[in-house]
């Protein structure tokens, strides 16, 4: 694997650390909040929307803030530790064999908990469901998902499936699409499909935020769709040098049709996360708009998510991984990454090379299959006839 390659994987592992440990100090919380608390809008790692976190709701009992990752990041590196111990593509079933004995059996450092404990413990309600319907259930993974809420849950953790598919976001689509049955359906489900696919375009020689989106919408389906296309116009459409406080609006009012959240976000709508043709998640539409609206620049595509508020850790997770990929390690303010693995106790360099390692052994099966399909192809349209 050349050294370009490299770097943009690393970036990607790193960029949505980042996203997620900037976007973890003002998730739940409106632009407006956000600024009252920290003095104007969000430049940095910064700390706890409650002084008294401990024991503040609904904020207790986790650290948010400091530079803690969240469950997005620790999710998305159990995936790459699954990777990394199967060297081979994923499907549903790996979630029940790999993934699951990682969220029960292994403890891990658990930055907003400031501790050592089982990641099961720090996991949302829709992200214990794959252990309860899989370990405990026994259901078939390809239809566990079916049930739970629908949210981003699946989504956030799913680009490492985008970076072993480097450069091929149908193939991203489609195993990300197999491997969170075990986990989501509808919506949110399709979410995951598509923030790899863009994951995966992102590492296109010569990809743009522009392309990335093309490359989103030609996989996307149904209400995914029909939301990121809004979410690209409006993005496209505004002025340049538009202010901060506009874009945001401009994203969330092209977003609001297909949100089944609501405007209030720590007040559902009653038929919120509930299956859908029409609806789609929130984050991963916005995010691709504010990577539009800062034309693939890492910096100003983060903190448009992390200002942006509501689900800021997803969103930011998201635009950073997909602008991490476009522009390299480079892209990324080093004192940033040196803040969250100091403050999360991770070395972001060797999970990133972890997958690496894995991803070469996958690329280089995967060139053996394509050489044999290829022959295959020769024999049955030019062999005998």
């Amino acid at each position: 694997m050349n050294e370009r390659m490299r770097d943009r994987i690393r970036a990607v592992v790193a960029g949505q650390a980042v996203g997620d440990a900037l976007g973890g100090a003002t998730e739940g919380w409106t632009p407006d909040q956000i600024q009252q608390r920290h003095g104007g809008p969000v430049d940095g790692v910064v700390g706890p929307y409650y002084a008294d976190w401990r024991t503040a709701r609904p904020i207790a009992p986790y650290h948010k803030g400091d530079g803690h990752i969240t469950d997005d990041t620790l999710m998305t590196h159990a995936l790459i530790e699954v990777y990394a111990r199967r060297r081979d593509h994923l499907d549903a079933y790996a979630m029940a064999t790999d993934l699951v004995p990682l969220l029960i059996n292994e403890p891990t450092w658990i930055p907003e908990l400031e501790g050592s404990a089982l990641l099961l413990q720090r996991l949302f309600l829709a992200e214990k469901w794959i252990v309860t319907r899989l370990h405990y259930g026994h259901v078939d993974p390809r239809e566990a998902g079916v049930g739970n809420i629908v949210n981003c849950g699946a989504a956030m953790y799913v680009g490492p499936v985008g970076l072993v598919n480097a450069g091929q976001p149908e193939a991203a689509y489609a195993e990300a699409i197999d491997l969170t049955g075990a986990h989501q359906s509808s919506y949110g489900r399709e979410a995951a499909g598509v923030f790899a696919a863009a994951v995966a375009a992102a590492l296109l020689p010569d990809a743009t935020a522009d392309s990335v989106v093309e490359a989103a919408i030609g996989v996307a389906k149904d209400g995914t769709r029909d939301a990121i296309i809004a979410v690209a116009r409006a993005a496209r459409e505004l002025p340049a040098g538009s202010a901060d406080d506009q874009i945001r609006g401009t994203l969330r009012e092209a977003i609001r049709p297909y949100d089944t959240v609501g405007d209030d976000y720590r007040a559902p709508l009653p038929d919120a996360r509930r299956p859908s043709r029409t609806k789609s998640i929130e984050e991963l539409p916005v995010a691709l708009g504010f990577c539009l609206t800062a034309g693939g620049d890492f910096r100003t595509a983060v903190l448009g998510a992390v200002n942006y508020g509501r689900d800021a850790d997803s969103i930011a997770t998201m635009a950073g991984a997909v602008c991490a990929g476009l522009g390299g390690t480079e892209t990324i303010p080093a004192d940033w990454i040196e803040a969250i693995e100091a403050a999360s106790k991770i070395d972001l360099g060797r999970v990133a090379d972890r997958l690496i390692e894995s991803m070469i052994v996958i690329m280089e099966d995967d060139r053996a299959r394509l050489r044999r399909r290829s022959e295959l192809l020769d024999r049955m349209l030019d062999g005998e006839r």
